[in-house]
């Protein structure tokens, strides 16, 4: 089995925590060799740290430099995802890019025709799809325990839990809690509903806790404090939104950094047969007498984070489609996009 060499460009928190951890894991089937940073003292401590043979300042001088990197794992900040994926598929290279695709639709665009041009693999990383409790409920939907998913209810959101640095600068992030965690729930409850075609959506964003409310200026997480970027906060804090999809399905979701209630993490959905919530994976349904019954599904855990990276590889090794493609992250771009020109406009829009 092949051996795939890896560049990882972005050496900050995401790479620190979930990827070069998980390469340490399957030194098998991959091996980081190089990696870059913009903050070139960051590229050099990942490279110490993880035994990295090479290191650099941008992208380009990596790829100038290291001709027989097999793919690049993209783990910058937002807006540096088009043109570091560009760069990568206009040299050869498979794409495996951090969440959420781009900053704006366009430049998600830009993204999907150099990767189609390039004729490479392309994979978001949206970890949540990789859960064990999601692959047990689509092994569940397929075989109709759920019958024809109509609704589905979804939320992350935090009370008080605003990222630092460049998290809250629109021109590098492209967005706040809707492009940083409301992606995760929208794209994992999307994934987990069939993927139906989007057909509006109606939201409203709040500006109202930001950087200068005391009560809300602190960071979220481990080591998100140090940052490179201007110290801006020109993002929302929350957002409320109202997607249709055709057939008369819908979905309702919630993101926020900062809300005066309870943190949330759920995805719910409801068929015609039954309906789910997950950790821990139940099902809410009836039994052969017309009994309601609530059936807990006992999943092993899993590190999502190493087996969307698995999965990824196996699909280099295979030839075959990532479960989470360049379509998929196209589809989820456009209702990111459709939320902020809907809260513009204050009126529902189409996607």
């Amino acid at each position: 089995m092949k051996k795939w060499k890896v560049a990882v460009i972005g050496c900050g928190s995401i790479a620190g925590y979930a990827h070069f951890p998980s390469y340490a894991k399957m030194k098998d089937h991959a091996e980081v060799v190089a990696c870059a940073d913009i903050v070139p003292e960051k590229a050099k401590a990942a490279a110490e740290k993880w035994g990295i043979p090479h290191w650099y300042a941008s992208v380009e001088e990596l790829l100038a430099n290291e001709p027989e990197v097999d793919y690049v794992d993209v783990c910058t900040w937002t807006a540096a995802h088009a043109p570091v994926t560009i760069a990568a598929a206009k040299a050869g290279k498979h794409v495996l890019c951090e969440k959420p695709l781009a900053a704006n639709l366009e430049q998600g665009l830009a993204m999907a025709e150099a990767i189609r041009e390039a004729g490479v693999t392309f994979m978001l990383a949206v970890c949540t799809r990789y859960g064990s409790e999601q692959q047990k409920f689509i092994e569940l939907r397929d075989a109709g325990t759920f019958g024809d998913i109509y609704l589905a209810k979804t939320a992350y959101v935090r009370r008080r839990g605003v990222p630092g640095g460049w998290f809250t600068n629109k021109a590098i992030a492209g967005g706040g809690p809707v492009l940083d965690i409301g992606v995760h729930a929208i794209d994992r409850t999307w994934y987990l509903m069939g993927k139906p075609n989007p057909i509006s959506v109606s939201a409203e964003v709040s500006y109202r806790i930001g950087k200068n409310n005391s009560e809300a200026s602190f960071t979220w997480g481990e080591g998100l404090a140090d940052r490179p970027g201007p110290e801006i906060f020109d993002v929302e804090d929350s957002a409320a939104v109202f997607f249709r999809f055709e057939g008369g399905k819908a979905m309702i979701a919630e993101a926020s950094w900062t809300i005066n209630g309870r943190e949330e993490f759920y995805s719910k959905l409801y068929g015609t047969k039954a309906g789910v919530s997950f950790d821990p994976l139940t099902i809410y349904g009836t039994d052969e007498n017309g009994k309601l019954t609530d059936e807990k599904v006992e999943v092993p855990g899993n590190d999502f984070y190493e087996d969307e990276i698995r999965h990824f590889i196996a699909c280099l090794d295979e030839g075959k489609e990532p479960i989470s493609p360049m379509s998929d992250a196209l589809v989820i771009q456009k209702m990111l996009d459709g939320i902020y020109r809907s809260a513009e406009a204050h009126a529902e829009v189409k996607i």
